[in-house]
């Protein structure tokens, strides 16, 4: 999440317009770029973060018009869940309610992060198949809770808050949140520190906006965490992430329109940019070859969007 302009509030509605389009400045190893689903600024739909079931079925949270929507692989979208808006938000940095990390669990729970700058509401909430939006934990309300990831094997989810450069770990089926790891690498410098969330080979790794870092911080025996690895530099405005396979090679979202491929030893190249159809792209999610890319247009307000492409391994 990178927000450093004021986006107008509009009202939230579950239309979606789809469309195709190529694109032809890719880099390796991505292919065959095309803008797959095209959003309504005017609604408020700008997709913040994503994750995609077996079926290459893609699940998107709309920051701030708080809604959780799946999309088919043919294109039909459908809201999910709204979750519900505060009396009157004052959440850091943005100042208004902000809907953004999210995981799937293989049961088809879906859990999101939300931040309203209030008590009620901020913290981890999830919708079960079939279900309404319910928080599950709280959060505090001066912080920015962002970036999600669920551990499937232990059944806990972990978050970056972006505004006390922290990791929260908690238990999937709700209780309170603890403090998993701190550190300076985690810190906010200007306006946001740790951002995207992966658990990946025994550790959990994470970015740093404001630094433009990536880090990995390597999960003990007991689950506790180590040091903080500084595993990528160089890359400002560094949104989210996704890992393109069992190694550790990655492509992450940079809000400059952009997205880079981040190697093991920690070089990064563009591989994406906004001759691509970027429209400050937010995060990344890989599907067996495809890649899938949201844009939510937070700084260039228009033509907020999904770009998929080809992945050759």
């Amino acid at each position: 999440m990178h927000v450093r302009t004021t986006v107008t509030a509009l009202a939230a509605t579950a239309a979606l317009l789809t469309s195709a389009a190529t694109a032809t400045a890719s880099t390796e190893p991505l292919f065959e770029p095309r803008i797959a689903d095209r959003f309504s600024l005017a609604a408020g739909q700008q997709p913040e973060n994503i994750t995609v079931d077996r079926t290459g079925s893609a699940y998107l949270t709309f920051s701030f018009a708080r809604q959780i929507v799946r999309i088919a692989p043919g294109g039909h979208a459908r809201v999910l869940g709204t979750l519900p808006a505060p009396a009157k938000a004052s959440t850091p940095n943005l100042g208004k309610a902000f809907v953004g990390g999210i995981a799937r669990a293989d049961d088809g729970t879906l859990y999101v992060t939300y931040a309203t700058g209030t008590a009620d509401l901020t913290g981890v909430w999830a919708v079960r198949p079939g279900g309404r939006p319910h928080r599950i934990a709280a959060l505090p309300a001066d912080g920015l809770p962002n970036g999600l990831a669920l551990d499937q094997r232990t059944q806990k989810l972990y978050v970056t808050d972006s505004v006390h450069g922290v990791v929260y770990r908690l238990p999937a089926r709700g209780g309170e949140a603890t403090v998993w790891a701190r550190g300076e690498a985690l810190e906010p410098s200007t306006f946001a520190g740790a951002n995207g969330l992966k658990l990946h080979n025994g550790a959990v790794w994470a970015t740093n906006l404001d630094k433009g870092t990536v880090l990995r911080i390597p999960v003990t025996a007991h689950g506790a965490a180590s040091r903080i690895q500084v595993h990528a530099a160089g890359m400002p405005s560094i949104d989210d992430f996704a890992f393109t396979g069992r190694g550790d090679t990655l492509l992450a979202a940079r809000d400059d329109n952009q997205v880079d491929l981040v190697r093991p030893d920690g070089t990064h190249t563009a591989v994406l940019t906004s001759a691509d159809g970027l429209q400050t792209p937010t995060s990344v999610a890989v599907h067996g070859h495809m890649v899938y890319v949201p844009s939510a247009a937070y700084l260039t307000n228009e033509d907020p969007n999904l770009l998929v492409a080809r992945l050759d391994r």
